[in-house]
């Protein structure tokens, strides 16, 4: 007897060999404890979602300040990151959303731009005078953690990628866009797609204001 229950236990070991604190049984994921609740809790963003929410310091007229997505709660958002500062295509989209910052402002609209720069950074960069009289906020996600949750984050370049959001006034992605670093944004087409999403009905190809949305 005292045989066959040691080539009992000897089978289910080999079988079901114990590794860790804990076996690992046939029906059952390999998948830790930790790593599941770590998987499970992660936001990010997602049309029809509650966007990220973030508190990150900014440059806004040249003075250090906290800016939390929460504070826009009520409005509709624009954010968009952008690689770097000091290069090339970059202040050409911020001074294009600074110049047209009032249409914005006309659709209960704030404009937010956001890189993976210091905020010492940026305050270099707005003294430069390359962009201008900048007159909206631009943040210092330093921590990437931001550009992350938002999924714009180039791993390997450890810089933002061209994303932009349209963020409602319930805190809801509303509109994505993420394209290659070296093409440009298009404010025209911001406000547009703003404006079709402000009518909340449905709007067919090229729409613009003014014309017909469909009716169902």
């Amino acid at each position: 007897m005292k045989n066959l229950i040691y080539l009992c236990l000897l089978f289910a070991t080999v079988t079901y060999p114990i590794t860790g604190s804990a076996a690992t049984l046939p029906g059952h994921s390999e998948t830790s404890q930790d790593s599941v609740s770590s998987n499970t809790s992660s936001t990010w963003a997602e049309i029809g979602s509650p966007a990220p929410l973030f508190t990150l310091d900014a440059v806004v007229n040249q003075e250090f300040k906290k800016i939390s997505l929460a504070d826009y709660r009520g409005k509709w958002v624009v954010l968009f990151f952008y690689p770097g500062d000091f290069t090339f295509v970059c202040p050409t989209e911020i001074r294009g959303f600074n110049k047209s910052l009032a249409e914005f402002t006309k659709l209960n609209a704030a404009v937010l731009a956001a890189s993976v720069d210091s905020k010492y950074s940026h305050m270099a960069w707005i003294k430069s005078g390359a962009l201008d009289k900048l007159e909206f906020p631009l943040l210092s996600d330093f921590s990437k953690q931001t550009a992350r949750s938002y999924g714009v984050l180039d791993e390997v370049q450890s810089s933002a990628r061209r994303g932009l959001f349209i963020i409602d006034p319930n805190g809801v992605v509303q509109h994505m866009l993420i394209h290659n670093d070296k093409v440009g944004r298009s404010v025209e087409e911001t406000l547009r797609v703003l404006k079709a999403l402000q009518t909340q009905e449905l709007c067919p190809i090229n729409w613009k204001p003014g014309d017909k949305t469909i009716k169902h």
